[in-house]
């Protein structure tokens, strides 16, 4: 996974994104594999391109991950592909899969054990939207490569 700049339309970037792409395949380790990738992906983006990226991102880049990850395995047959980008100052963590079912987040309820990925997802990310796909789904959310401690937990501004 060799994080690579390029512009969307894979020329010469004016303004780089740094990415790389991964196809998950299906087997039990994939969840901590994505989560190793990402951290490593923020790490030499940080060390070899000298972005700016705070440990929190790092850390809430790998709940993300492993929370979409988790539902792709989880619900929907056959591989999964992840990417990771930097745009700006978030990193947008992707994920499809060949599942036809919108994810929906459930109502909050401090009772119920388990299912609570989706709700952990929309809390800390920044941003966050679902595309359906000709085959499945694409999910995207957005982490602040930077703590703003003046703001809520994802870097939104405070009610």
């Amino acid at each position: 996974m060799e994080p690579a700049l390029v512009s969307e339309d894979g020329t010469a970037p004016e303004t780089p994104t740094l990415h790389t792409t991964v196809a998950l395949e299906g087997d039990g380790a994939d969840i901590a594999q994505a989560r190793h990738l990402a951290a490593q992906f923020l790490t030499r983006a940080r060390a070899e391109h000298s972005l700016p990226v705070s440990q929190r991102a790092v850390d809430l880049t790998q709940l993300v991950v492993s929370e979409l990850v988790t539902n792709a395995r989880k619900y929907a047959p056959g591989p999964v592909l992840m990417d990771l980008r930097i745009v700006g100052d978030v990193v947008e963590v992707v994920v499809w899969d060949s599942g036809p079912v919108m994810p929906v987040a459930r109502a909050a309820d401090a009772g119920r054990v388990g299912q609570h990925g989706l709700e952990i997802v929309l809390a800390v990310a920044q941003g966050f939207e679902v595309q359906r796909e000709p085959v499945g789904k694409r999910i995207t959310a957005r982490i602040a490569l930077l703590d703003d401690p003046g703001a809520a937990l994802a870097g939104r501004s405070p009610l």
